[in-house]
């Protein structure tokens, strides 16, 4: 497919082809939806903890006798519907990891990318040049770019002068194209990507990736 590259001042270039299979798939929302899931949940650190009736503190002393008070009939002191007692089916320490198959998230990120390219959210510049690190100069160029939501930047390799420039702007932030994910292409509107980072991702999730060659379905007649 052939999309506009724009220079960091906003002027336009010749376009450029971009593969198929990872910026022009139909986006495949439900395993988008199930990735963004996986990596919330795995983000999870699940060390919440409860204490039962048998690990508060108190006596074991039945309060008072059973029959011929008048009263309720209770028991211990740390039973759950006392004050300072027990906690009922509260949550326990517990890992909250999900899995998923390579194809499914590699399909994911490929889906993202091209819902991005569709909508005309992402844009991709020649690249990106800061001789300082200014957060002036960083929003000079956003201003240029066209870019008035919440930015990803991605670059192909962490760049100094970027994450310099960006580190004051509270709805920008820069990632390394090896580094892009589900949830992070989702959380900003758009995404600036340079030609460097495109050809990146296209080596990683493409289809003549070297990943890519191992997710070949079996010939015919095999055993598999």
């Amino acid at each position: 497919m052939r999309y506009p590259v724009l220079d960091q001042r906003g002027a336009k270039l010749p376009d450029v082809d971009l593969q198929d299979d990872v910026f022009g798939l139909p986006p495949h929302t439900a395993v988008v939806h199930q990735a963004l899931v996986r990596q919330l949940a795995n983000g999870r650190q699940g060390t919440h903890d409860t204490k039962t009736r048998g690990q508060v503190e108190g006596s074991t002393r039945k309060l008072y006798r059973q029959k011929g008070t008048g009263r309720a009939r209770q028991g211990a002191i740390r039973a759950p519907h006392r004050r300072g007692g027990g906690t009922v089916f509260g949550p326990h320490p517990r890992s909250y990891r999900q899995g998923m198959p390579k194809k499914m998230r590699r399909l994911a990120i490929r889906s993202v990318l091209s819902a991005k390219a569709r909508d005309g959210e992402l844009i991709l510049v020649s690249g990106l040049e800061f001789p300082e690190p200014k957060t002036k100069a960083l929003l000079q160029v956003l201003k240029d770019l066209r870019a008035d939501g919440s930015t990803l930047i991605a670059t192909p390799r962490p760049e100094q002068g970027v994450i310099l420039a960006a580190r004051n702007i509270n709805h920008v932030f820069t990632l390394p194209a090896t580094q892009l994910n589900v949830r992070q292409m989702l959380a900003y509107r758009y995404l600036i990507m340079t030609i460097d980072a495109a050809r990146h991702v296209e080596a990683l999730w493409g289809a003549g990736s070297p990943s890519s060659a191992t997710e070949a379905p079996p010939a015919t007649g095999s055993s598999e």
